[in-house]
């Protein structure tokens, strides 16, 4: 059996940690993924996968083999176009993480031009606001805002978002208009977290360079951009934003900018890749034209 078949089917079931959805992603059968499975441990002579009737997880063997296996794929995909005169064809999947948002607001009304330039690539794209665990759940590239860079990861910084306090005009009529931090005593924060449950960091400013942060009063948390912006729209509280994103809600005066002299400290935007000496082709022209992408909308860092 081919071997890069069998490696290729072990990558997804550790990243999707999930013989059927490592399947569905292949065009498999369960039982075919099953299969090849077995048949690498018995050509490998090691166990390289702890099965449970609710998950699959790498054993220390199989973790081995993952990063190594990456690493093969991604070079066979180098080659596989390498001495074509027309040069490389770009084709397989991308599986990428990135803001909702950011998703909605910039990635998809262009994603057409991306697709018409390559037409063998595939694209999964997941729009989440936590977290994601790149290597783990198999992402070629995620885009962050103002997140802390992974040592385990390589970080392409794209330029920085400027940010801005606001609220609605419904709000500021109920609540009247902050002059100053020592005025938010008297106003409500819409909280927003990765993780519902964590510590609010507050109302966030900018002092002397550095960000500084004054507790107020939270009624509302949420844990997705949407869910914040509506909950801003319809006059819950204040919330922090980059302005670049909604410029059409200032225009329309949807929404009002506040303490425009405490605004934080601008946030960064990167791109964030897992380690390879090979970087499959394909991930590189869709993260070249990822920052092409971005870059119109922000500033350099």
């Amino acid at each position: 059996m081919n071997k890069l078949a069998l490696l290729q089917s072990f990558v997804r079931v550790v990243e999707l940690a999930s013989f059927t959805q490592a399947g569905n992603s292949l065009g498999l059968p369960k039982s075919t993924m099953s299969e090849h499975i077995q048949t690498l441990e018995s050509v490998m002579g090691a166990r390289l996968l702890h099965r449970t009737t609710r998950r699959v997880t790498p054993t220390q063997d199989g973790l081995v083999l993952y990063e190594r296996a990456r690493d093969v794929l991604a070079s066979m995909d180098e080659l596989d176009g390498l001495f074509r005169q027309q040069g490389p064809v770009l084709a397989g999947r991308l599986r990428v993480d990135m803001p909702t948002a950011f998703a909605r607001l910039e990635v998809f009304p262009r994603l057409g031009e991306f697709l018409q330039a390559h037409p063998a690539i595939q694209v999964e794209i997941s729009c989440t606001d936590r977290r994601v665990d790149v290597v783990r759940e198999g992402f070629d590239c995620v885009v962050r805002i103002s997140q802390l860079n992974d040592a385990n990861l390589v970080a392409r910084r794209l330029g920085k978002l400027r940010m801005v306090n606001c609220a609605s005009p419904a709000y500021l009529q109920a609540h009247g208009i902050p002059a100053t931090p020592a005025d938010l005593d008297h106003h409500v924060l819409i909280d927003y977290v990765q993780v519902l449950g964590s510590q609010s960091t507050g109302f966030v400013y900018q002092q002397q360079g550095r960000n500084v942060s004054r507790q107020m009063p939270v009624r509302v948390t949420v844990n997705n951009a949407d869910a914040y912006e509506a909950a801003c729209l319809h006059g819950l509280g204040i919330i922090q934003v980059p302005v670049a994103r909604y410029v059409d809600l200032f225009t329309t005066g949807q929404l009002v900018e506040i303490l425009p002299d405490y605004r934080p400290l601008p946030m960064d935007i990167t791109l964030l890749y897992a380690h390879r000496r090979h970087l499959p082709p394909r991930v590189k022209v869709f993260m070249d034209w990822l920052a092409d992408l971005i870059t119109p909308g922000v500033f350099p860092g």
